[in-house]
């Protein structure tokens, strides 16, 4: 149900034909890129769904309790976004976001107490995975070289999700103190170097005026930005890589049934687009 809404919004608010949208669950690609003139790249690495049928075979979870660990719409948040790659497979069967060694899940406690599998994957499927991560990590480095020998300096914005109603659909939310509308991950950053992207970036979400209220937009609260993938970059491009990971509170969506918000969705995809130009004019002005 979650996926028709989401094909609705993006064709009545968008103008986005509604058949360019398919479920994740029929997506066999590992990913897709966009490519254009532009600076800045947005990823959205755990929107994925789809898990290969070796995997589906063994997987003991069910889809829905799948979807509500996953940042489902975050590919349609960065739309507007010139770069940008979404990842088609479920971070279930690959997180990209882990270091190799630890972005195949086999017990609970790397997957928030959850008991994955009826039956654990072998080495030889455990490989195949992994080379998955090798080979996005191989992709994202040629692709950045590409920004950097267009660009020179560049910002790539890590798009997640993160759940606040874990208690029950029906339970009280996380506690707003520690659960902002927007967190700010920079700890492989050095902030010092990009303090002059970093701090107008978060300006500008926070004055964004998001359906009628402000956004409660600050960095390091909930999450620190400790994925693999912002690591990755700033240890590869540590002079000209600005990697800021973002995690939106799934105020956007009902975490428990799937179901999205519409209105929010395109609000944040405005958001997103708003702070374009903001993230260009600071590169420019430290050439």
């Amino acid at each position: 149900m979650h996926w028709t809404e989401l094909a609705s919004v993006q064709a009545e608010e968008n103008g986005v034909r509604e058949e360019e949208f398919s479920p994740e669950t029929t997506v066999t690609s590992w990913w897709t890129t966009h490519c254009g003139f532009s600076p800045i790249l947005a990823t959205a690495i755990h929107n994925g769904h789809t898990v290969s049928p070796a995997i589906q075979a063994l997987i003991a979870i069910s889809e829905d309790e799948r979807l509500r660990e996953e940042d489902p719409f975050t590919a349609f948040v960065i739309r507007d976004v010139p770069n940008r790659i979404i990842f088609h497979r479920s971070r279930f069967e690959v997180d990209l976001n882990r270091a190799r060694d630890a972005a195949v899940y086999l017990s609970p406690d790397q997957a928030w107490g959850m008991e994955i599998w009826r039956e654990k994957p072998g080495r030889d499927i455990i490989e195949n995975v992994l080379a998955i991560h090798d080979a996005y990590y191989s992709m994202l480095s040629h692709f950045l070289h590409g920004l950097q020998k267009r660009s020179g300096r560049f910002i790539v914005l890590d798009i997640h999700s993160y759940n606040h109603r874990r208690d029950g659909q029906e339970a009280a939310p996380s506690d707003p103190k520690v659960a902002p509308d927007i967190n700010i991950g920079t700890f492989s950053m050095d902030r010092d170097r990009w303090a002059h992207v970093v701090d107008p970036f978060i300006a500008k979400l926070s004055a964004f005026e998001f359906r009628g209220r402000g956004m409660d937009v600050r960095e390091n609260v909930a999450f620190e930005g400790r994925g693999e993938q912002a690591r990755f970059i700033h240890e590869t491009f540590p002079q000209n890589g600005c990697a800021i990971a973002i995690e939106f509170k799934k105020f956007f969506m009902d975490e428990w049934t799937g179901v999205p918000d519409r209105l929010a969705l395109v609000a944040m995809r405005d958001l997103i687009r708003s702070t374009l130009p903001v993230l260009e004019e600071s590169l420019l002005a430290r050439r």
